[in-house]
């Protein structure tokens, strides 16, 4: 399943895209607003192909280092951000919100800029995953404790963060 998103109201709507092939156009109308709008599948399609095909070979450039699982409840889709070196920006997606980590969900508890994880290389070469909160209205909560301002914590694989009543999991990348 897929989804794109309304021009006027944000809303998604999700199609099975295996029911399609390159070079259709696509007519949708938004449930929300009513809102008619078109997708082309050559530029949807093959991009989502070229962008799964860059994310199995950027780990060895540096692109993708590890993954963050965005687990909320049984009714939001499984979401998987991919992390980057430098600042992974993590909050609520609400349009115009200025992050690079956009975590869709309707859960108010989540701000639009929420926490921080830093990936960088240490002295010997390795990577380091380090959380901080944004700072946040709820807090970020890693192992249940929840962080100050000046907490600087490192992540392995399989930690555990809370930001609002959403949790986040950190899957590393093989190096």
């Amino acid at each position: 399943m897929k989804k794109v998103r309304c021009p006027k109201c944000n809303t998604y709507t999700f199609f099975d895209e295996t029911r399609y092939q390159l070079s259709q156009r696509l007519v949708f109308i938004c449930s929300q607003c009513n809102k008619q709008f078109a997708i082309k599948t050559d530029a949807f399609l093959s991009s989502v192909d070229k962008k799964n095909q860059e994310n199995v070979s950027s780990a060895s450039v540096e692109g993708v280092v590890g993954t963050i699982v965005v687990v909320e409840n049984a009714f939001h889709f499984r979401q998987e951000i991919q992390l980057e070196m430098g600042d992974n920006v993590f909050g609520r997606y609400v349009h115009g919100t200025n992050i690079n980590k956009p975590i869709e969900t309707v859960d108010p508890s989540v701000d639009t800029r929420h926490c921080i994880i830093r990936v960088q290389r240490d002295k010997n070469g390795q990577l380091q995953y380090i959380l901080r909160d944004a700072p946040s209205g709820t807090g970020t909560f890693y192992m249940n404790e929840i962080l100050r301002n000046q907490d600087r914590i490192r992540l392995q694989d399989g930690s555990v963060v809370t930001i609002g009543a959403t949790t986040l999991i950190l899957k590393l990348s093989e190096e």
